[in-house]
């Protein structure tokens, strides 16, 4: 046949179609082709119903022939063609009926139809091709009576198997049933756990804010406490410093060595305390944001020269040596910051060498295009265990041990050291081994970054602190004659204005004392002083308030004000001091500065002034 030809297969079985009786001998015999060749049920139903309805619509046709052959293409099928030779077309109805059942190929021109049913077998051995004909050949002797009988077999055995599936497919939906209940009562329970969970989380989540809030409030309230008592200790200790070098520098003649000596360790020691002191407000205002480096060109000699002075006084008989190196590098960076850090370094680094050397070199490097300057302080010291190496840098933090007992300190010195370091922009290292010594490095960028423009403000910078070295106090040249005929000094701290008596006694011919800021305006319009020492810490009113009383009085706004005062200059408030003639650090006070500031010498015109370090 044509059809099969196409198809790559050959017919086994074939016979006309020309009465009823054939029809149904097409039906069965396409059944009984499929089940031979292990085709299901259903679909031996499907297969034959769709042959006897395209039989049944072309019965009648010349030359109407079928055949039953199998092909691979590429997976085995079982095919019946159906070919007629009249000039007539297959009616739509039964070709679309078939076409839902099986697989239908239908081309008009040829007249001829092609059925195909897949197998799940081979079907071209030939073992398949002698059951396929034996199948076929087996129906063409029944008559319509046994066809009439069997095609009701079948229609009976589909009903039976559709209730069956009925049945099963009411069961598998009541499983289904079942299941969604279950389904939905998990789901139920589920979303109270989750709903009691996220209330737990809500609450925890609640909790945690308020011990979040708790904890700002105790770091705040830390902040505060360091503060406070900071600036409360900075008052005294200014007096001890104060003290200490006026008898230094104008009762010298009548102390000895030791004497002299003994006053000098007051005044390093006191020095030193300042310089915690100070250490404890940069950590707090650290914390809380407010420590920014003012740039400016550092001369690296100048202050290695200082720092090495400052240091001399750690030294003694038989203890570790110390050796600054000198560098003529140039960086940009804050040299207060700078020397504090290098100062912490060092004097930890004596601190936990007792034989030895402890040393600092300076060396130039460039890293990421960016030219930089690395601080080595190394030391032959005790060493720092590996497990503790991290721990020394939490404020406070103390390393324990046998061989560490009778050194005292804060724990501040190493986070204090880092701190600043970051602020300047570069980063500290630390490595150590113990008995073999500690090496810390800190790498800053060269170039820093620009300074900041110094708004016009007629203020004369303090000089950074540096204590007197002991044994060698200073001895600066005195003027001639007093300065101003009479001061009026506005302080509430009795210790501080004690100790600048001999020194004011020096620069005025009459002293005025006031110790509460509300009192210094009428005793000013009063006395009609030549000059006034303003200290802005009052425990009425303030020194920036005095300050504006001054300068609001026409009568007294030309009057030369000094601020004396212990606040470190990145906190001063500058806007309002532009009436001052100079700021003066009350720790570092001597006699040729205060004369030139109420001279006028020391309080250039603001075109001509450069911020210092602060």
């Amino acid at each position: 046949m044509n059809s099969f030809a196409a198809l790559g297969a050959d017919p086994l079985v074939s016979f006309p179609l020309s009465t009823e009786q054939d029809v149904f001998l097409l039906r069965r015999s396409g059944k009984s082709a499929a089940e031979a060749l292990g085709v299901e049920k259903q679909d031996q139903i499907r297969l034959a119903t769709a042959l006897s309805e395209l039989g049944r619509d072309l019965l009648g046709s010349d030359g109407l022939t079928v055949a039953f052959g199998v092909a691979r293409r590429p997976l085995p099928l079982l095919l019946v063609g159906i070919d007629w030779t009249e000039d007539r077309d297959l009616g739509g109805e039964a070709v679309q009926a078939a076409s839902r059942l099986v697989a239908v190929h239908y081309t008009p021109s040829e007249h001829a139809v092609t059925i195909e049913q897949p197998l799940t077998s081979d079907g071209r051995t030939a073992e398949a091709i002698a059951q396929v004909r034996e199948a076929v050949l087996a129906h063409t002797q029944a008559g319509v009576p046994d066809d009439a009988r069997a095609q009701t077999s079948d229609l009976i055995a589909a009903l039976v198997e559709s209730r069956a599936q009925r049945e099963e497919l009411r069961r598998l939906n009541d499983e289904l049933e079942e299941t969604n209940r279950g389904v939905v009562a998990l789901y139920s329970e589920l979303s109270e756990e989750l709903e009691e969970t996220n209330r737990g989380v809500v609450a925890l989540y609640a909790e945690l804010e308020e011990k979040s809030r708790l904890l700002r409030e105790a770091s705040e309230a830390k902040t505060r406490f360091w503060a406070n008592v900071s600036h409360e200790l900075r008052t005294p200790v200014n007096s001890v410093v104060g003290l200490a070098r006026l008898l230094l520098e104008f009762d010298g003649d009548g102390l000895d060595e030791e004497q002299r000596r003994q006053i000098g360790l007051i005044s390093a020691s006191g020095a030193t305390l300042l310089a915690l002191v100070d250490e404890l407000l940069d950590v707090a205002k650290a914390e809380s944001g407010r420590l920014e480096p003012h740039w400016a060109p550092v001369d690296l000699r100048a202050a290695l020269g200082q720092l090495r002075g400052t240091l001399r006084g750690y030294e003694s008989p038989g203890a570790a040596e110390l050796i600054v190196a000198e560098s003529g590098l140039s960086i940009v960076s804050d040299e207060v910051m700078l020397i504090r850090v290098l100062r912490n370094l060092l004097s930890n680094a004596l601190k936990f060498t007792s034989s030895g050397t402890v040393r600092l070199d300076v060396a130039a490097d460039r890293a990421d295009g960016r030219d930089q300057v690395v601080f080595t302080v190394s030391d032959t010291g005790i060493g720092i265990p590996e497990e503790e190496q991290q721990q020394i840098f939490e404020e406070f933090y103390q390393v324990r041990g046998l061989h560490q007992r009778g050194r005292s300190g804060t724990g501040l010195g190493l986070p204090y050291a880092r701190r600043l370091t970051e602020l300047l922009g570069g980063a500290l290292e630390l490595t150590s081994e113990p008995g073999s010594g500690t090496v810390v490095t800190v790498t800053l960028p060269a170039d820093g970054r620009p300074a900041p423009v110094v708004p016009s403000s007629p203020l004369v910078p303090s000089s950074p602190l540096v204590p007197s070295v002991p044994g060698e106090p200073a001895a600066p040249d005195e003027p001639a004659a007093p300065t101003v005929a009479v001061l009026v000094t506005v302080d509430d701290d009795d210790a501080f204005r004690a100790s600048i008596r001999p020194l004011l006694a020096r620069v005025a011919g009459r002293v005025v004392e006031v110790s509460e800021g509300g009192r210094a305006s009428d005793t000013v319009r009063r006395e009609r002083p030549d000059a006034v020492l303003l200290d802005l810490h009052l425990p009425d009113l303030d020194g920036y308030a005095v300050l504006a009383e001054l300068a609001a009085d026409p009568a007294l706004a030309a009057l030369p004000v000094v601020v004396l005062t212990s606040t470190p200059t990145g906190e001063l408030d500058r806007d309002r001091l532009t009436h001052a003639r100079a700021v003066l650090d009350k720790a570092a006070l001597n006699l040729p500065e205060l004369a030139a500031a109420l001279s006028g010498a020391g309080a250039a015109g603001p075109a001509n002034r450069e911020e210092g370090p602060a």
